[in-house]
């Protein structure tokens, strides 16, 4: 059995090959829709979610200071990001420790800019928040995760639980 310890490091590029730089990513929330279902025979309230339906997903990136490759994050179009992270675990059963390499492919638009704040010898922690479209997760090169919110895919751990509603739909 794997015990994930840490994130060794990472790299966050735009256009797959433009190194944005210093950050600090936080990684989006996936907030599924729900429903609540009551009425006769149900006592009380259910709820429950919808397959595929899902809440806006903003992706925040942290600088240390204010730079050109923020302000170009801010560009109002889409941007094609790839944040990259290598991850240590140790192996129960044997005690040696491996590393995994963990691949996150975002396109986003900017939301909002925050260049931070200007002060002798502090960094001026300026933050851009990134509207999400489409995320999708690679682990030691395998595709885990695949949110496509535009063309109705919605695939986790081998299945893509929106096929039969693209299919229902004609697409």
């Amino acid at each position: 059995m794997k015990i994930h310890q840490t994130v060794i490091n990472g790299r966050l590029y735009e256009d797959t090959n433009h190194f944005v730089g210093p950050v600090k990513a936080t990684l989006p929330d996936v907030t599924y829709l729900t429903q609540t279902l009551k009425g006769i025979g149900i006592p009380g309230n259910m709820e429950f979610s919808i397959p595929g339906q899902i809440d806006a997903m903003t992706l925040t990136l942290d600088f240390q200071t204010f730079c050109q490759e923020q302000i170009a994050l801010s560009e109002p179009r889409r941007h094609h990001l790839t944040l990259m992270t290598s991850q240590q675990y140790e192996d129960n059963s044997t005690g040696e420790v491996g590393y995994s390499a963990i691949k996150h492919v975002f396109i986003a638009s900017p939301k909002t800019t925050k260049p931070g704040g200007v002060e002798p010898a502090t960094p001026s922690a300026g933050s851009t928040e990134m509207a999400v479209r489409y995320w999708a997760i690679y682990i030691d090169g395998k595709r885990v995760q695949e949110i496509d919110q535009i063309n109705n895919i919605f695939y986790i751990n081998g299945k893509d639980y929106m096929a039969d509603i693209r299919k229902a739909l004609g697409m």
